[in-house]
């Protein structure tokens, strides 16, 4: 078992407790290391373990692969059994691998899935194709979306002349490279998905962070207590505009076999610069809220050499093409074989 967000409710990664794990790639700096899985992070990128699974209600599998030069699948719904799983937000919640290479992550992800009676939600799942021989197909006569121009606020110019150089990348080995419009803006899904967490997380936890004699983590009690505000009709209300954000997106998406966005605004920032009231998770949340699959993976560095990252998001249970589009990035580039210094 690794660190993590307290009650996983955090994509910085941070904990007031028991101590945020030290991003490896920079030793001198401490520096988020992604959340709210962030000892899974920092245990593969530093070497610790091969491989390591991490829960996604929001980004939590994909921003700690962004942040320590990782490859993270975050699964469909229902893919992957959640039980045995502490709850966060058990409409979004989703277990996934973290791992140095697609390759490794698709080979544990591909021992993941199945039906599982104690999560009815898997039975209904669609069967999974054999995950390894679909890696190799390449991805000649895919249809790839890059984001709206409009989505590109608030990213800092390396992240995207890293996603720019990515999506060119993908482009020469010979998928076709599109314009989508999109029905939703990812910050919409965001604040959607803010208040689902929150109210979901606030039934399961609701008592714990009310007692002001227990030792909450300072930045995770705030996250959690607006859910005591969110009557049923509204929670109602959310799920409706969850389905119907849903709808609209899905029929767009016939169009591509994926969307392409940075997993990031920013590479990993030092951690007594967090303003905790923030959340890192603006490309990843929606993900969650459509109940779409997606994969983060290394796309490059910046001048500082801090880790960047390509966000490759597809249709719901389609999770073999994103490795299959990762897998063949990565034998084209050699940003997932870079590791941290000094360890």
């Amino acid at each position: 078992k690794t660190h993590t967000v307290e009650f996983a409710m955090g994509g910085w990664g941070t904990n007031e407790h028991l101590g945020t794990p030290w991003n490896p790639w920079d030793l001198a700096v401490p520096r988020t290391p992604g959340g709210s899985s962030s000892g899974t992070g920092v245990a593969a990128a530093s070497g610790m373990a091969p491989w390591g699974i991490g829960t996604d209600t929001g980004g939590s599998v994909r921003l700690p692969a962004s942040w320590c030069n990782l490859s993270g699948l975050k699964t469909t719904i229902g893919r992957v059994s959640t039980y045995g799983i502490l709850p966060l937000a058990p409409s979004l919640d989703t277990p996934g691998p973290m791992a140095r290479s697609v390759e490794d992550a698709a080979l544990l992800y591909g021992a993941m899935p199945g039906a599982d009676p104690r999560d009815p939600r898997t039975l209904s799942a669609p069967p999974q194709p054999d995950v390894m021989p679909s890696l190799r197909r390449g991805v000649k006569g895919l249809r790839l979306a890059r984001m709206p121009a409009g989505e590109r606020d608030g990213c800092t110019p390396e992240v995207l002349a890293a996603y720019d150089a990515a999506v060119d990348a993908l482009g020469r080995l010979g998928a076709e490279i599109v314009d989508l419009a999109l029905p939703c803006r990812f910050a919409d899904a965001t604040r959607a998905v803010g208040r689902i967490i929150a109210s979901e997380a606030y039934q399961l936890v609701g008592k714990l962070v009310d007692d002001p004699n227990l030792p909450i983590d300072p930045a995770v009690r705030p996250r959690i207590q607006p859910g005591a505000r969110i009557t049923a009709p509204d929670y109602l209300a959310a799920l409706a505009e969850r389905d119907a954000m849903k709808r609209t997106f899905l029929a767009a998406f016939e169009e591509v076999d994926a969307l392409l966005t940075p997993t990031t605004q920013t590479p990993p920032i030092p951690i007594d610069t967090i303003d905790q009231s923030t959340t890192p998770a603006f490309f990843t949340r929606f993900v969650n809220l459509l109940e779409l699959c997606a994969l983060s993976v290394p796309d490059g560095f910046t001048a500082t050499g801090l880790p960047l990252s390509l966000h490759i998001i597809c249709r719901p249970y389609d999770e073999t093409t994103a490795l299959r589009i990762g897998w063949a990035y990565q034998q084209a580039t050699d940003w997932h074989e870079r590791h941290p210094s000094g360890l």
